[in-house]
């Protein structure tokens, strides 16, 4: 696992974490915590993920309103993404820390990936579930 770290301000508002497409492992971004940081106001500090969805388009969800007197912190409990993301500050003047680990997974052999699929043939195999013994 490496960690991520970045900062968002009002002269940077936004960071996209890129992967590059051509190597052959799957890459999980995880964020653990968001925060504001020395230097924030008391203001709502709205940061949202900006993504793509099936259709490839871009949606922006947000994942936290942080303020120095009331939240100041928010723990997102290693909160999955695919990248490329970006993390955006959509209201405020921050500045909020952004933290969590980015996992690589290699790929050694492209042919197990067929293998984890259930056909249908295997789920006929399969045992009836069973109701609970009282």
């Amino acid at each position: 696992n490496l960690l991520l770290g970045c900062e968002l301000t009002a002269s940077t508002k936004s960071y996209t974490f890129q992967v590059d497409e051509e190597d052959n492992s799957d890459h999980i971004l995880a964020l653990s915590v968001v925060c504001l940081t020395d230097g924030a106001k008391d203001e709502c500090n709205v940061v949202e993920v900006v993504g793509r969805n099936h259709e490839n388009q871009e949606i922006a969800v947000p994942v936290a309103n942080l303020k120095l007197s009331c939240q100041p912190l928010l723990s997102l409990d290693n909160f999955k993404l695919q990248p490329p993301v970006t993390f955006r500050l959509a209201a405020g003047s921050g500045p909020v820390h952004l933290s969590g680990w980015h996992r690589i997974m290699h790929r050694e052999d492209t042919s197990f990936e067929e293998d984890d699929d259930f056909s249908e043939e295997d789920e006929e195999d399969l045992p009836p579930i069973m109701p609970a013994k009282k």
